[in-house]
């Protein structure tokens, strides 16, 4: 079995989602298919069980899935160990993340300081509005963003993080007192503009232009940070969808977080740019490969 297809199969055993695995590996939904056919082909086996609403592994699958894993856990600390040995290797990371992210994924980072102690991670807190920016002018070596990234200069990594989406209202918003929203509700509101600096495709994928219904959801005032945001919606001038992160370690005065049940679940990746690319980036991507994603 060659190694992008133990990679393909890895990470469908993960996500157990042919589209997102595609999108994560950066091949087309063929190429997925194409290399689990041809392993349980060759292996005589049936590894995945598939309908058109999940993706199952088999027992056979997740017999494989755990002796795959060990046996790329170790090279993987092979090639970190080479890396670590090589120069440039040991450096202080900046890595980029909203909010509380940086507490979430301590796993993450005591893992990486662990597996490479001349090596060391910096917490920079980044906002909707700069996400981009700081790591194209060089503040940030990596950053922990939300899907999909879709940028020629970025590298987008393993995915770091999961989880739900809530909406921020003012605590005496009709929404509050109902304890739920929904991606319709969000036409009859008006959401917070991040700016000309994130492009249309990434804020929309948090904050959609359109509801499921196809109805327009409006956009302004402007507001480029966590704490901008939170003013606006305090005074009642906007609605805004948030990760759920925000709700679990947030609880400013005069807001609410409400769930929102039909949005569909975020989930965040190391991103980095790709010229920057270094041994101790990839040895950041490797650990956080190695250790998951964490899910809220």
């Amino acid at each position: 079995m060659e190694l992008r297809d133990i990679e393909i199969f890895l990470t469908l055993a993960d996500e157990l989602h042919f589209g997102r695995t595609a999108e994560r590996l950066h091949v087309s939904q063929a190429r997925v298919s194409q290399a689990i056919g041809k392993q349980e082909r060759r292996l005589g086996v049936t590894l995945f069980d598939r309908t058109s609403r999940r993706v199952t592994l088999t027992p056979v699958g997740r017999r494989l899935r755990e002796d795959l894993r060990q046996a790329v856990d170790l090279l993987n600390e092979g090639l970190a160990r080479a890396e670590a040995a090589g120069p440039g290797a040991d450096r202080t990371l900046r890595l980029g993340v909203f909010g509380h992210a940086g507490h979430v994924l301590r796993p993450l980072t005591d893992a990486f300081r662990a597996r490479h102690p001349g090596s060391g991670v910096q917490l920079n807190e980044i906002n909707g509005g700069d996400a981009f920016t700081t790591l194209r002018s060089g503040r940030n070596d990596v950053n922990v963003l939300w899907l999909p990234v879709a940028e020629p200069d970025l590298t987008v990594g393993p995915t770091v993080l999961t989880g739900g989406r809530v909406l921020a209202v003012s605590a005496d918003h009709p929404l509050a007192a109902r304890g739920t929203a929904s991606l319709e509700d969000l036409a009859g509101e008006h959401v917070v503009d991040l700016g000309p600096d994130a492009p249309e495709y990434w804020v929309a994928s948090m904050v959609p232009v359109r509801t499921p219904s196809g109805r327009r959801v409006p956009r302004g005032p402007i507001a480029r940070t966590f704490h901008e945001i939170l003013s606006l919606v305090s005074t009642g001038q906007c609605v805004h969808p948030l990760g759920e992160i925000a709700a679990r370690y947030n609880k400013p005065p005069g807001i609410v977080f409400v769930p929102m049940p039909d949005a569909p679940a975020l989930r965040w990746a190391l991103t980095w740019r790709t010229a920057a690319d270094d041994p101790t980036i990839r040895a950041l991507a490797r650990t956080a490969a190695a250790v998951g994603p964490v899910a809220l």
